[in-house]
């Protein structure tokens, strides 16, 4: 218990010199040790019964303060995960995840998607970044997406303490893409960036990671329009004011449809090899300037892929990883986003994501930052003992750009989807009472 102890408070040198007051520096310990606690729920009443402590109001005004910029830990948190397990073969996994919610008041709760009751229901969604490697998660941002009706209320925003330049209407790729810039600032390592078709069916999301300098493979809609790779632009005629392609764009869905499928085992997991059926093809994506009637150039050439499932679900996705990508390095890349579902569901259960009972954005976002402070220690202990140079994965200088990887080894062999589900989750280490 000691030598726990010990460990953590040597952990948490970097994280509490950043916080500079000296009461902070006491409660935030505290805190991080509430939820690495016994207690099932993670609100503050039980955690504070669980530190013995005689009431919960310190750890309410530590937790909730205004008056301070938690901006430093955010960053020592991405310096600490990019130690872990940052490389480039590490990926970065954009995602959101949503904490079900009653009432109307905690700051961002609106009737939107949840995923975690698979329907429309009152909920906050918040934008997830999360690096992994060597199938490890360790998530490096959480930050709220304000719908519709928050944005267009700058009173309600004002009652639950939204900062005011965050009163403004922002897809969660907007939100994504400022987080990506944050974790770049920071040095952190990863050689590809994966996101679902919530994120890449968005033309400007795509456009930003490339803009970044990023590989990234990412989900799109069934009926995303694509032209082939051959296709050119011819000079106008007629009444035509611009150049026009010389073919018709046709939706992903009957593009695939024409070509083979293949089955493709990406991983072998715990209950056998990870397997389905992928197409793939090159193409060029239609999502260039609008030409005629609404229809739009051809963009940049990607990889378009398709994945058949043995359930008989199609899943759609592009990858802008080099032309000489091989099918089986495309099906890794793209299951190795299931990762990050892993960290949401121990986030939640483990270490108690959704129990915050307060309403402010402050508190919300000061909460999210300790789980995921709490998450980064716990995948620390879980990496005790494997020496650094035995991945090969975090021994790379540190940049302040993603690393792009070697198109000899495109996507890692070793990444899978179904690390993230029940069966196949590594559990995180307990810490000693």
């Amino acid at each position: 218990m000691a030598r726990a102890a010990e460990d953590l408070d040597s952990w948490l040198e970097p994280f509490l010199a950043a916080l500079g007051h000296k009461k902070r520096r006491l409660w935030a310990p505290l805190y991080l040790r509430g939820l690495l606690g016994p207690s099932e729920r993670k609100s503050l009443q039980p955690m504070a019964a669980s530190l013995s402590l005689s009431g919960h109001d310190q750890l309410q005004h530590f937790i909730a303060s205004p008056a301070w910029d938690d901006a430093p830990l955010w960053r020592v948190l991405a310096e600490q995960a990019d130690r872990l397990v940052g490389g480039p073969k590490a990926v970065l996994v954009i995602d959101d995840t949503a904490l079900p919610k009653k009432g109307t008041l905690s700051v961002g709760v609106a009737r939107q998607y949840c995923g975690e009751l698979g329907k429309r229901a009152n909920c906050q969604a918040l934008v997830s970044l999360t690096l992994a490697g060597r199938e490890v998660p360790v998530p490096v941002g959480l930050r709220l997406f304000l719908p519709a009706e928050w944005t267009a209320d700058p009173a309600r925003c004002a009652v639950a303490g939204v900062p005011d330049e965050e009163v403004v209407a922002r897809t969660k790729g907007e939100i994504a893409l400022a987080g990506l810039d944050r974790i770049i600032a920071a040095g952190v390592r990863f050689g590809l960036t994966l996101a679902d078709a919530g994120y890449g069916a968005s033309a400007a999301f795509r456009q930003g990671l490339s803009e970044h300098g990023l590989t990234w493979a990412v989900g799109i809609p069934r009926n995303q329009k694509v032209y082939g790779a051959d296709v050119q632009l011819v000079p106008p005629t007629g009444r035509q004011r611009r150049p026009a392609p010389d073919q018709e764009p046709r939706e992903t869905e009957a593009v695939l449809a024409e070509l083979p499928w293949r089955r493709v085992t990406w991983r072998h997991g715990t209950k056998g090899p990870l397997a389905a059926r992928f197409a793939a093809t090159r193409v060029r994506v239609g999502d260039g300037a609008t030409w005629a009637n609404n229809r739009h150039l051809p963009g940049d050439e990607v990889w378009l892929v398709g994945e058949w499932r043995s359930s008989g679900e199609r899943k759609y996705y592009l990858s802008n990883l080099p032309p000489r990508t091989s099918l089986r390095a495309l099906a890794a890349a793209i299951k190795a986003r299931w990762v990050c579902e892993q960290a949401h569901q121990q986030l939640k259960q483990e270490l108690g994501l959704g129990h915050f009972e307060g309403r402010s954005w402050t508190g919300l976002h000061r909460h999210a930052l300790m789980t995921c402070m709490a998450f980064a220690y716990l995948q620390h202990l879980r990496l005790a003992g494997q020496h650094p140079a035995r991945s090969g994965e975090n021994t790379e200088p540190r940049s302040g750009t993603a690393t792009i990887p070697n198109p000899a080894s495109a996507a890692p062999r070793h990444h899978g989807a179904a690390v993230c589900r029940s069966r196949h989750a590594h559990p995180l280490p307990a810490l000693p009472a």
